[in-house]
């Protein structure tokens, strides 16, 4: 048996008017290509056909038939027809005259096992006995095609059919429609596409790249798998590792001559100058052939183009080592597709995704060397002398320890009384000693290095302050010798600093740190120009892809954008014109209508009921509209099939029943409930696009793969895109807001009825779980076919059936009331709940005739070969 999964769309035909435009295959197939191709379905595999006729139309409609059941498809073809109307009568005439309704008259053509009837022989729509109606009532009819044509009802409708004798029963219905009122189901829908797609900032601004720590594993490797790839980039016998060790080499004997000009003998001997001077002079010439030496990598590793093999190789010549991609990239298309769907998933719309991985583009994509030769001239020789002259533009800064100590030296040495006060002057001269010995030490050419004062100055000072100290205490001889004593010793320990501090000063104007920082940023330019050539052709490609893949969502976004657009609006009075208005038949006359009863005086209420009861695309114009609302984002979309028109009533706020879910235009076997929209609504409707742009998107992933993610692939996938959004919107507007989307995401619950609509489930609830009994259906049945039906209590099959994604609320419901909890039909539609009752007919009732058809000769044409005529009927009583 077909399974609802196998079923993806229900084929609707109608055989009362326009039957001759099916007589031939082609043209059947040409009918069911254009109802798939306007809902965005690919041609079916398990062929689902509901076809609409009167019970004299089943003889009349036997070539159709045989067309329709000789369907060619992959899996088998099953037919369902929706009888309305009165049968003509059997064996007029004589003892044997019956009433009409008295016989059923089918071909055997429609006796097969995956062919079904069901015979409503009056719609009953009609709320009082005083509301006359007709049998095959238009607006009730539409809305019992509706539900037949839910794929799910469907099915079990069948396989419920086959259980009865004859495969044939007369339907009984209890029906509860949910759903939202058009302009606003349109202005969510709008919305949805809109939080979707994004705003358009236009060359698209720069965006924090996603955490390392949340990127796929394969990207992950990629983005930060070459920054652990630093180390070991020079091979231990190549030229750069050579050129780095010999002036690091040179750039180390000047540290040591450094640390022998700091101490005293440097102070005193120029020859720890003179040395330090010839290193740092060996270190500039090693420097500068470093320094060409990462000139020549950066110009062989790639011009403007990304690195190559070539590139690799010429790297490897001068001694660098660029390490393996440890098939780093195998897995790039998987790792986009899964930081897309995280992406999607957190609730970002396409073009912030898409600015995602143009960032993770730019991080990925490798650097020529090429690109990097500008940052030589941060390490040039012009650079490494302005930072020294910069570094010793001023003498040192003398340390507070240092003044401390010159002044308390000058202190303690001047504790003399007269005459011994000159030797208080010992201390300041040998601050000035050194202060020339060693401004001389460190001379540049003909100029003495400065010297701090700030020494000098203090132990004066001290000095003075001594001798004031002596005169007024007139302190004893031996204090101060002992404080002299003491002060040289300070002052040889403050000098020892001062000589440290200006060795440091002029060797860093010499360039020691200067050289040390450029050797650094040398090597480390290497190593940047190793990391990048790692993985380079895996990262090019990732790149590339990032950015195809960027390209797509903005492509689908202005596809978003495209949908959410405004129609122009239809002339009032006219049918919709989308993509999804209904099928032909519902233009075409009833063939149960007298040639009478036609529209002789242009009256469409008494001809084509179609005319009035397709859908309006002009703005709503119910009272509680103002003209100065914006209709226009209200009245472009055609409504789901079945769904009554605004032209079809008068205007004004109480005749709409689709919204009050009252009316007399509504059957009274049918109960509207129509909500405003609940507060989840247009987060659920982004969702849903997300997770449906997601499956438009899967075949691209394996182009990706592939490294076929070209302009073909890209244009393939764009026009996929829109069909699934366009199905997306056919999906919406036929199944309603409760229904998931063909492409559901399975981790994400679907919200409940209340946030999708602002309606409660518990009156679902209880009109599913009434208890089976003739009280709770209205049966479609005349008085006169009633007498047809079976008598038998339990002959009757019921089927209870409700919106899957309420399947939770309702079973709850259920165990809270009470209520038993019988098995019942969840179905992909949100809109439709209820009961229907299938009651088989009584036996004898229905005949079986083999017509015998003429062959025609030569002299017939092809319009006399497009329906044949029948001659005669042989009977075949079904209780045989």
């Amino acid at each position: 048996m077909t399974s609802p999964e196998d079923a993806t769309a229900v084929v609707r035909l109608d055989l009362r008017a326009g039957a001759a435009a099916l007589a031939t295959t082609q043209a059947v197939r040409d009918r069911v290509a254009e109802q798939l191709g306007r809902a965005g379905l690919p041609e079916p595999d398990y062929p689902l056909f509901l076809v609409t006729d009167t019970p004299a139309g089943l003889t009349d409609h036997q070539f159709q038939y045989e067309l329709l059941s000789g369907y060619r498809a992959v899996g088998e073809t099953r037919i369902l027809v929706l009888l309305v109307g009165s049968s003509p009568g059997s064996y007029a005439g004589g003892e044997e005259a019956y009433l009409p309704d008295r016989r059923l008259v089918r071909p055997t053509t429609l006796r097969a096992s995956t062919t079904g009837l069901v015979w409503a022989g009056d719609l009953r729509s009609a709320r009082t006995a005083l509301d006359r109606r007709e049998p095959d009532d238009p607006a009730s009819l539409a809305v019992l095609v509706d539900l037949l044509s839910v794929p799910d009802v469907f099915v079990r409708v069948l396989e419920n059919l086959r259980k009865l004798p004859d495969s044939i029963a007369a339907p009984g219905i209890r029906l509860l429609e949910q759903d939202l009122p058009t302009e606003v189901r349109d202005r969510a829908w709008r919305d949805a596409l809109t939080r979707f797609a994004g705003e358009d900032t236009g060359a698209g601004d720069p965006v924090d790249i996603v955490p390392d720590s949340r990127l796929p594993e394969p990207l992950r490797a990629l983005v930060t798998g070459r920054d652990s790839r630093g180390q070991g980039h020079r091979r231990p016998d190549g030229q750069a590792n050579l050129a780095h060790r010999t002036c690091a080499e040179s750039l180390d004997r000047a540290d040591e001559d450094l640390v022998a000009l700091r101490s005293f003998p440097g102070l005193l001997h120029p020859a720890r100058r003179d040395a330090l001077e010839a290193d740092l002079h060996q270190a500039r010439e090693d420097l500068d052939g470093f320094r060409a030496l990462v000139e020549r990598a950066l110009q062989g590793g790639g011009g403007a183009a990304a690195p190559t093999a070539e590139a690799t190789a010429r790297l490897g010549a001068l001694g660098l080592r660029v390490p393996t991609a440890d098939r780093a990239g195998e897995r790039v298309g998987e790792g986009l597709r899964e930081l897309a769907g995280t992406l999607l998933g957190d609730g970002l719309a396409l073009r912030s995704v898409a600015q995602h991985f143009t960032a993770l583009a730019g991080r990925v994509e490798p650097v020529p060397g090429t690109a990097l030769l500008h940052r030589l001239a941060d390490h040039s020789e012009e650079s490494v002398t302005r930072g020294s002259a910069t570094e010793y533009a001023a003498p040192p800064r003398t340390p507070g320890a240092v003044l401390l100590m010159a002044g308390a030296a000058g202190l303690l040495g001047g504790l003399w009384q007269w005459p011994a006060v000159l030797a208080a002057l010992v201390v300041p001269v040998l601050f000035v000693v050194v202060a020339l010995l060693g401004a001389n030490r460190l001379r540049t050419g003909r100029r003495a290095a400065r010297w701090t004062t700030g020494p000098r100055v203090a132990a004066v000072a001290g000095a003075v302050a001594g001798a004031a100290v002596a005169y007024a205490a007139a302190p004893p001889l031996w204090l101060g010798g002992t404080g002299l004593i003491v002060g040289l010793g300070l002052t040889a320990e403050a000098v020892r600093r001062l000589w440290r501090d200006a060795a440091d000063s002029w060797a860093a104007g010499r360039g020691t740190t200067a050289l040390r920082t450029a050797l650094d940023g040398l090597d480390d330019l290497l190593a940047e120009l190793v990391r990048e050539h790692w993985a380079a052709e895996e990262r090019l490609y990732c790149a590339d892809a990032a950015r195809s893949v960027a390209g797509m969502l903005r492509a689908t976004a202005a596809a978003a954008d495209a949908q959410a657009a405004p129609e122009p609006l239809a002339p009032a009075g006219t049918g919709g014109s989308g993509p999804y208005e209904d099928d032909d038949w519902l233009s075409a006359p009833s063939a149960l209508e007298t040639p009478e009863s036609g529209a002789a005086d242009g009256d469409a209420d008494d001809g084509d009921w179609a005319a009035a009861y397709a859908w309006d695309n002009t703005p709503d114009r119910n009272g509680d509209h103002d003209a100065g609302r914006d209709d226009d984002r209200y009245g472009g979309d055609p409504a789901p099939y079945g769904a009554p028109s605004p032209a079809a009533y008068p205007a004004g706020p109480d005749d709409a029943p689709w919204e009050s879910g009252e009316g007399d235009h509504a059957p009274r076997w049918l109960d509207r409930e129509i909500g405003e929209g609940g507060p989840d609504l247009v987060a659920t409707l982004a969702g849903d696009l997300r997770n449906t742009a997601m499956a438009a998107m899967a075949p691209y992933w394996g182009a990706v793969e592939r490294g076929q993610a070209g302009a073909l692939a890209l244009a393939r996938t764009e026009q996929r895109v829109r069909e699934l959004l366009s199905a997306a919107r056919h999906h919406l507007w036929h199944y309603g807001v409760l229904a998931p989307p063909p492409y559901p995401a399975d981790h994400r619950a679907r919200t409940t009825a209340a946030g999708l609509l602002g309606t409660d489930s518990l009156r679902v609830a209880e009109l599913v779980g009434r208890e089976a009994d003739r009280g709770a259906v209205v049966q479609l049945s005349s008085p006169e076919q009633g007498a047809l039906l079976s008598r038998d209590p339990g002959a009757a099959l019921w089927i209870r059936f409700a919106p899957g994604t309420l399947q939770g609320e309702i079973e709850a419901a259920w165990r809270k009331s009470g209520s038993p909890v019988e098995e019942a039909l969840w179905t992909s539609s949100g809109r439709y709940a209820g009961l229907i009752r299938l009651t088989p007919l009584r036996m004898g009732v229905v005949d079986t005739v083999l017509p015998r058809q003429s062959t025609g000769g030569s002299s017939r044409t092809d319009a006399d070969r497009a329906e044949p005529s029948v001659h005669a009927e042989f009977r075949e009583d079904d209780r045989w």
